[in-house]
């Protein structure tokens, strides 16, 4: 296990690059060369940053997993050096629950009491909406590691995220799944009371439209409903090639076997909530031909994913997922601008990770974008046999 975390450190020591600020002769700040940052000088024995992860209730099967990666994640920093000699990483967790006021508690907790130098998390986009105000207003960078729904960094110059947003990811999957399945026609079901599911329905419409799909009929729910079999009756009454869902994990292992309960033996095409091997395992058989666009997939080469994956396996007995995986490298993006602020100063550290590039990671090549939005190639999957493999890849096999 140590040689594995000392493989993973190594590359992404060597891979790693972050911004140097250069003067001009007029001594205006401007982004001069890219090049390693060096070992920090001026940090204190203990940093402290903050994360807000579902770790109970249904959003647990997101939230768990997320915290394991960054314990991880930070075990490596630590082990390193990476923050300089003798400086130790902690990271203070708080429970969001999937609830909105106990998320705003939990920021007002970590930025005001604790005095937390930034913030991962929280866990649903519902829940970021409501506490990364608190973050904004208290001029402390926060970074969503499953944060996709629209408008998230558009609540401040201290919100980033390295979640790809829905809009990055799901008209790809569309356009994809158009292509290889032939889709004609498609009914649609959406949670119409979560920022996170109604993102979704938009941007599914709006990728539905363009790659000129009809849409036979629309259905809603809500969060906490267990029974959908009237909006699912209805949509494959319509005789759709597929049926599109944007939904979180517990809503949507109801949907997935209830469709296929009502004879629906098509493909589902989900949102980022689907996005999750809980889902898989929990709808069971039923999963098979669900396709869900990600950020990254394990069958990636990338030899970070690879590393990653196998020490992740290592150290909790089960494969990571997605959100592990924008978690475990969250908490390097985190450092890695702790690292090249060389400072505890918030506004100096925002600074720093607003202008990370070409950062080698699990998710490959990552960048901000001027927006504080993630940029990177997503993927498309399709679940087969309780597991995700890349869409179309799976006929060549």
């Amino acid at each position: 296990m140590r040689m594995l975390k000392l493989l993973i450190i190594g590359l992404m020591l060597v891979a790693l690059v972050v911004p140097v600020i250069a003067q001009d002769t007029m001594e205006e700040p401007t982004m001069g060369a890219w090049e390693a940052c060096p070992t920090p000088e001026n940090l204190p024995e203990t940093v402290t940053i903050g994360a807000i992860f579902g770790l109970s209730g249904p959003i647990s099967v997101y939230g768990s997993v997320q915290n394991q990666a960054v314990n991880l994640a930070v075990e490596e920093i630590n082990e390193s050096g990476y923050l300089g000699e003798g400086v130790t990483l902690e990271v203070i967790f708080e429970d969001s629950n999937g609830d909105a006021q106990q998320s705003i508690a939990a920021m007002t907790k970590l930025v005001e009491e604790d005095g937390v130098i930034a913030v991962l998390g929280p866990t649903l986009s519902t829940e970021a909406f409501a506490a990364d105000p608190v973050a904004q207003e208290n001029s402390t960078p926060v970074m969503g590691v499953s944060n996709t729904a629209s408008g998230i960094t558009e609540m401040g110059d201290f919100v980033f995220r390295n979640s790809l947003p829905e809009s990055s990811v799901i008209p790809g999957t569309i356009a994809q799944a158009a292509e290889v399945l032939g889709l004609e026609r498609v009914g649609v079901m959406y949670g119409d009371d979560d920022d996170f599911t109604l993102s979704g329905y938009d941007v599914f419409i709006e990728a539905l439209e363009e790659n000129n799909v009809e849409i036979t009929g629309e259905e809603t729910f809500a969060r906490g409903d267990v029974d959908f079999s009237a909006q699912l009756t209805n949509l494959i009454a319509t005789e759709p090639d597929a049926l599109i869902v944007s939904a979180l994990a517990a809503e949507a292992v109801q949907i997935i076997t209830q469709a296929r309960d009502l004879g629906y033996d098509g493909p589902i095409i989900g949102g980022n909530g689907l996005n999750s091997p809980a889902v898989l395992e929990e709808s069971g058989e039923s999963s098979d031909g669900v396709i869900v666009g990600a950020a990254w997939n394990i069958a990636s080469p990338d030899p970070l994913s690879v590393m990653f994956s196998e020490a992740y396996e290592e150290a909790y007995g089960s494969l990571p997922d997605q959100f592990a995986a924008q978690a475990y490298t969250g908490a390097w993006l985190m450092a890695t601008a702790i690292r090249c602020a060389d400072s505890t100063d918030r506004t100096d550290v925002r600074d720093a990770l607003a202008g990370i590039s070409d950062f080698a990671s699990p998710l490959g090549s990552f960048a901000f974008d001027e927006d504080r939005d993630p940029v990177h190639d997503p993927v498309v999957q399709i679940a087969q046999d309780g597991a995700f493999a890349v869409l179309g890849a799976e006929s060549e096999e």
